[in-house]
């Protein structure tokens, strides 16, 4: 049965599309709640007005997603965990551990079941992706380390960042002392 949807319905369309159902799914479930209507000329003419605004918020979704794909792309968990010898977890790291870790990271709450499906069960950097349903897929670094070299990881990440910034903050100094030299000679 071709229906015209009155409100977004999860997996089959916006407000103001025309979707070929299942006459029960339709009959039993979008008509009585008010989600959709029976596909009629008289409703298509109405329904013009609701594809422009599903258009527009089509539009601003995708915006939303690439922004909040911007924001996520390349961020590095760190997590540490009880391994063997050989690198195997006793255990893993599930998506539900991902979701907490970046929600408290960047303040972004994603849904566990948008990341991706492997369970992570090796010491090492893992290429996570995140599925948003946009054309940007972004990715995750999620580093285990063993549970007892997770402090030495972390002050060795620190160290770094204090290096880096160290390495950065020279050249502005010496490009602040020699304008002065040369005002001073301009003198």
């Amino acid at each position: 049965m071709k229906v015209i949807l009155l409100e977004y319905v999860y997996k089959h369309g916006v407000a103001g599309e025309v979707i070929d159902v299942a006459d029960g799914f339709a009959r039993n479930y979008l008509i009585p709640r008010g989600l959709a209507v029976k596909a009629t000329s008289g409703e298509m003419k109405r329904a013009e007005k609701l594809r422009e605004q599903a258009s527009a918020r089509r539009a601003a979704l995708d915006k939303q997603l690439n922004e909040l794909a911007r924001q996520i792309d390349g961020v590095e968990l760190v997590f540490g965990r009880r391994a063997a010898i050989t690198g195997k977890l006793f255990g893993s790291v599930t998506t539900q551990e991902i979701a907490e870790a970046l929600l408290a990271k960047t303040g972004v709450d994603i849904n566990r079941r948008r990341i991706s499906q492997q369970a992570l069960r090796e010491v090492g950097t893992h290429e996570v992706p995140i599925r948003l349903g946009n054309e940007m897929s972004p990715a995750l670094r999620v580093t285990i380390v063993p549970e007892q070299e997770l402090a030495a990881y972390l002050a060795e990440q620190q160290a770094g960042s204090e290096t880096e910034e160290a390495e950065a903050a020279p050249p502005v100094a010496e490009a602040e002392a020699t304008t002065l030299e040369e005002s001073a000679e301009q003198s």
